[in-house]
């Protein structure tokens, strides 16, 4: 296998209160209206941060992730475009995700602005895949390359019989709609194993890779037994 993307993470070290999950805190953004302030942040972090490492010869997709309330902002494709100008980002070089429920929210919205941002050439994914009691059939109706399948079920996969059912089912019937499919929370390699015989495309977790600030994802890349294969191009 080998690095195929980031995905950009915020986390929140309080000087009191010590590192605050993002759980909580994208929960209390959402509460008192500071997620759109938020995302652009790292919106343009992660744009950022991919310019300098494609700077550095890695061509890397990077992923940020959008709330419900992302996708009510009238201005939020205007604001992503500017970005990725002012970067040169490259088209499908910025990754979007949406949680399952964020969709469920305001399906008819979440259509029309997510057709939009497709036309952009920006590659979605349905993030947390199985928590958002939608189907893979009104997923056909989204222009989504990915779906996401949530950690919850790939953790359970390998004691529990029925996540193991639904990830086995959701890979097959994802795969018949031509979509990609990512594993959350591969923990170990025992369960990247039953993945991979499953047929899944791709795994994100511990055994891949831990959280790291930007500064240190070139040398995790030159040093991850995971290598560099297709990123490292002539500058």
């Amino acid at each position: 296998g080998h690095v195929n993307g980031f995905e950009a993470l915020a986390r929140w070290s309080h000087p009191t209160h010590g590192m605050i999950p993002p759980d909580e805190f994208i929960a209390l953004a959402e509460r008192t209206g500071m997620i759109r302030a938020l995302t652009d942040w790292v919106l343009a972090s992660a744009i950022r941060q991919s310019t300098a490492l494609r700077q550095a010869g890695i061509h890397l997709p990077i992923a940020v992730n959008l709330s419900a309330i992302n996708l009510q902002d009238p201005r939020l494709l205007d604001k992503i475009q500017e970005m990725c100008t002012a970067c040169c980002m490259e088209k499908g070089m910025l990754e979007l995700e949406i949680t399952e429920s964020a969709v469920m929210a305001d399906p008819v919205g979440a259509l029309e602005i997510l057709s939009r941002l497709s036309d952009l050439g920006m590659p979605l994914y349905i993030d947390d895949f199985g928590t958002g009691y939608s189907s893979l059939s009104y997923l056909k109706k989204l222009p989504v390359t990915t779906i996401k399948i949530d950690k919850s079920f790939v953790a359970d996969m390998l004691d529990d019989a029925d996540s193991a059912s639904i990830v086995r089912s959701t890979i097959t019937l994802a795969h018949d709609m031509a979509l990609t499919v990512v594993a959350e929370g591969v923990e170990d390699e025992a369960v990247w194993a039953q993945l991979k015989a499953l047929g899944c495309d791709a795994g994100q977790g511990y055994y891949m890779g831990r959280p790291m600030p930007a500064d240190q994802v070139e040398t995790w890349l030159n040093e991850s037994p995971w290598g560099l294969a297709g990123a490292l191009q002539d500058n």
